[in-house]
């Protein structure tokens, strides 16, 4: 009964254009279409119990290490958990709705008819944890801090802003040099931090010897670098009973203790020494989940679904090396990529695969030669477009385990591309051996197997790749740098997709580092989608733009695909509960630990 259930609120969020959105008059929420489902003076958000009790201790274990404890700059190592946990912004997201917003620091949201600015008015209680107000300086502050100096991610958004100003005690407004429709939104998912404390501090070198100020509901409370990060609810959190934060936050004590790698945490949740784990195989979820803990329910095994896009999880391709700069050279690897056999071997061939960035969605790319508006999008960048994205593309499906005939197929594209086979070895026409790095990191076994098998095949093909398995802090540096051939990719895409593309697959990351363009793609007719997604004026256009994005990045062969999995698998410990009712983004941003509670 779940999923015809998301499928009606995804669709009903969709149904309407924006300008019923703009109207030009402070409200409690936005969306990016139509009307935010949650009227003025609602309850509490739909996937969350606002009768749930408070107290309790969860324990998490995590991989790597961390140097720092600030998520919002380029440098160091944080735990990924401190950017949601330990901030608040002026508005906060629904994981029921794919884009829809509602007040947090901000008591109201304000945006003209026309779209060309926004305007939020503070909530007059709003308060950091060391109990002084947030005040609209702090917000200006945040907001031209993070934009000119902080994390890329806030960078893109900030240049959009033409200026930023104070509107009476509690206002402020942001007007835009651009046409943005999702602006408005962008502008209110800032964090927002106390600028005295960082009054002749350096800002952007910040490490752990500066534990942020913030207004969230959880403060750091201890930690030791590289070990563990303890969260403690702050009990005199200024937002308690606001509607967005009713039933939120139950738990007293967020504890994060890290370990080399996975294996390690799995043996450590086994021994009871942490409280939840997320199985992403399949297969060693259904073979390796019977330990004594489960088989007497003291630990419980959820399934959690959702109607997230796949995103895309694979092997990236850097396209900044001459020897992935031909898009046959790609192909031939993907087709030399035997998915069935080592689906097989590692998840029981359980998993189904990626076939695209947007697929397992409304928004995902259609089989077969693009039609209508999607069509339409397109063709000005024919000539510039690889085959696949106009006429359709498919991954290619191995028929044994040999895969012969895909084999063949790769070879083929090699000779096209310049490459034979001279002594064993696949060489050009200069005698250069084709060759290359495989970056991973040292957590992840997984991934090295799956890499085992892959370079096996690759000697059919004259290939010998080397793969160099690195710590977490070495792999960040090189990823940040871009200093990988071909490196281990995630990236996770939300039913909402808008400005952050261009952090993903825009041409500034060619160059710049740190940004989400691994693949270092440059593609004029990607980011025409992108900026067409971010001035749709309706849903079927926006739709249209989206799917035209997916071809495009599909088509592009950036990486190989491998698995995705249509729900999370979550163990847990008995006394920890999450509600009946699940978030359309299922097990996501917003929902361990922030919807969960401990019963005793």
């Amino acid at each position: 009964m779940l999923a015809p259930r998301l499928s009606r609120l995804f669709t009903a969020a969709l149904i309407a254009v924006l300008p019923a959105t703009l109207s030009a008059e402070p409200r409690h929420g936005i969306a990016m279409y139509g009307e935010p489902q949650l009227p003025q003076g609602f309850t509490s958000l739909p996937y969350a119990n606002p009768d749930a009790p408070k107290g309790g201790r969860i324990v998490s274990g995590e991989t790597g290490s961390f140097d720092s404890l600030n998520p919002h700059i380029r440098k160091g190592q944080v735990p990924w958990q401190l950017r949601f946990l330990a901030y608040e912004s002026l508005m906060g997201r629904s994981w029921d709705e794919p884009f829809s917003l509602y007040g947090l620091l901000a008591e109201t949201i304000d945006v003209d008819e026309a779209g060309t600015w926004v305007e939020f008015q503070l909530h007059p209680d709003a308060k950091f944890s060391d109990g002084t107000p947030v005040t609209v300086e702090d917000v200006l502050w945040s907001y031209e801090t993070l934009g000119t100096i902080g994390h890329p991610r806030y960078q893109g958004a900030w240049k959009k802003i033409e200026k930023a100003e104070a509107v009476g005690e509690r206002g402020v407004r942001f007007t835009f040099n651009v046409a943005d429709r999702e602006l408005a939104l962008i502008m209110g998912l800032r964090p927002i931090l106390k600028k005295a404390q960082w009054e002749g501090k350096d800002f952007a070198e910040s490490g752990i010897d500066q534990v942020p100020i913030s207004s969230a509901p959880y403060v750091i409370d201890d930690f030791e670098a590289g070990r563990f990060v303890s969260l403690k609810r702050n009990p005199d959190y200024w937002g308690a009973d606001i509607p967005f934060r009713r039933g939120t936050n139950n738990i007293d004590e967020i504890r994060m203790e890290f370990y080399a790698d996975g294996g390690v945490i799995f043996e450590a949740f086994k021994a009871g020494a942490t409280d939840t784990h997320r199985e992403t195989n399949a297969a060693k979820w259904a073979d390796q989940f019977d330990f004594p803990a489960v088989q007497n329910g003291d630990v419980v095994k959820s399934v959690i679904p959702h109607q997230r896009p796949t995103g895309m999880t694979g092997f990236v391709f850097n396209t900044r090396r001459d020897v992935f700069k031909d898009w046959r050279v790609r192909e031939a690897l993907i087709q030399a990529f035997n998915f069935e056999f080592i689906n097989d071997t590692i998840n029981g061939g359980t998993n189904p695969r990626i076939s695209s960035y947007f697929a397992n969605s409304v928004l995902g790319m259609e089989e077969g030669p693009a039609t209508g508006k999607v069509q339409a999008l397109l063709e000005p960048f024919a000539d510039d477009l690889l085959p696949g994205a106009l006429d359709g593309y498919t991954l290619p499906v191995a028929k044994d385990e040999r895969n012969r005939a895909n084999i063949n197929a790769a070879r083929s594209l090699l000779t096209e591309a310049g490459w034979t086979v001279q002594d064993g070895v696949l060489k050009n026409s200069d005698g250069e051996v084709f060759t290359f790095e495989v970056l991973l990191g040292n957590a992840s076994t997984e991934n090295e197997s799956i890499m085992n098998i892959y370079v096996d095949t690759l000697e059919r093909l004259g290939i010998t790749p080397t793969i160099a398995r690195v710590d977490s802090a070495v792999l960040k540096e090189r990823e940040t740098a871009y200093d990988f051939d071909m490196a281990y990719y995630r990236r996770g895409l939300s039913l909402s997709p808008g400005n952050e593309q261009l952090l993903y697959w825009g041409k500034d990351g060619v160059e710049t580092p740190g940004t989400r363009n691994y693949m270092g793609m440059n593609s004029p007719a990607a980011e025409a989608m992108i900026n067409t997604m971010l001035t749709s004026e309706s849903r079927d256009d926006y739709l249209a733009a989206v799917k035209a994005l997916d071809r495009v990045l599909t088509s592009g062969r950036y990486v190989i695909p491998i698995w995705h999995q249509p729900v999370s698998f979550l163990a847990h410990k008995k006394e920890l509960k999450y509600p009946e009712r699940l978030p359309m983004y299922g097990d996501w941003i917003g929902f361990l630990p922030d919807v969960w509670w401990v019963e005793e």
